[in-house]
């Protein structure tokens, strides 16, 4: 709300205003002028020429302004795991959910290979589910560069899991194209089924949870996409024994 510069121009008085709003934001935007003035010290004059250094024409302005950047600034409020749970469970686990997974379960036992991509926490699970699917037997690799050499031989037969949050992610959906282009069957595992990553999928499973923010990082539950990548698998494993 207050810029460096805003805050160097500001003399002995407007910043001890300054102090006084920064501590006390959520009682100043209930405040008179007068009573700014008398909690600070300092003339309604001296009040009025801070409010014009900080870029508002008056008081009023100031306080409006203000409250909005506390609403802003508000800690966003974390629900129980418990609850993003249940709302998978709800949400996911009826309808077409289980038929996804099975179609997706009998395209991978059937490939030769399993390629996993993502980014940020969605490229941490990649790497996880690349290493449980090698763990019961399935070839399957991760790779996070997308210029990454790779034979188009190895691509025969291949299937590419493609992991994102939002499935919008410029990265993730470049290095998607290049999959498809390349001859990789492409599922993807998203929150939603109506992002651009979705779309561009032979297959998608979408798991539908509230998506959280915090400072422009996405802390969205990663939880259902750990149930997925196992119940894959595992379903990958039955079908690959012998009759």
């Amino acid at each position: 709300m207050f810029t460096n510069e805003v805050i160097a121009s500001f003399n002995e008085l407007e910043t001890a205003v300054y102090q006084y709003i920064l501590k006390n934001g959520g009682k100043v935007v209930y405040m008179r002028i007068r009573e700014l003035a008398a909690e600070t010290h300092v003339s309604t004059a001296t009040i009025l020429r801070f409010c014009r250094k900080a870029g508002f024409d008056g008081f009023s302005e100031f306080k409006v302004r203000l409250k909005l950047h506390l609403q802003e600034s508000k800690p966003l409020e974390l629900k129980s795991m418990q609850h993003y749970m249940n709302e998978f469970f709800e949400r996911t686990l009826t309808g077409p959910f289980e038929e996804q997974v099975n179609k997706a379960a009998e395209i991978l036992a059937s490939a030769v290979s399993i390629i996993f991509i993502g980014i940020g926490s969605s490229g941490i699970l990649a790497e996880y589910g690349a290493r449980y699917f090698s763990s019961l037997g399935k070839l399957s690799l991760y790779i996070k560069d997308p210029h990454y050499p790779i034979h188009a031989d190895f691509l025969l037969n291949s299937v590419t899991i493609v992991l994102s949050v939002s499935g919008e992610n410029d990265f993730t959906v470049r290095h998607t194209h290049l999959m498809r282009e390349a001859g990789s069957t492409v599922i993807s595992i998203t929150n939603n089924k109506h992002c651009t990553i979705a779309k561009i999928s032979d297959l998608n499973i979408s798991y539908y949870v509230s998506e959280e923010i915090l400072a422009d990082s996405n802390i969205t539950t990663q939880v259902p996409v750990v149930y997925i990548l196992e119940s894959l698998a595992r379903k990958v494993y039955k079908l690959s024994l012998p009759l």
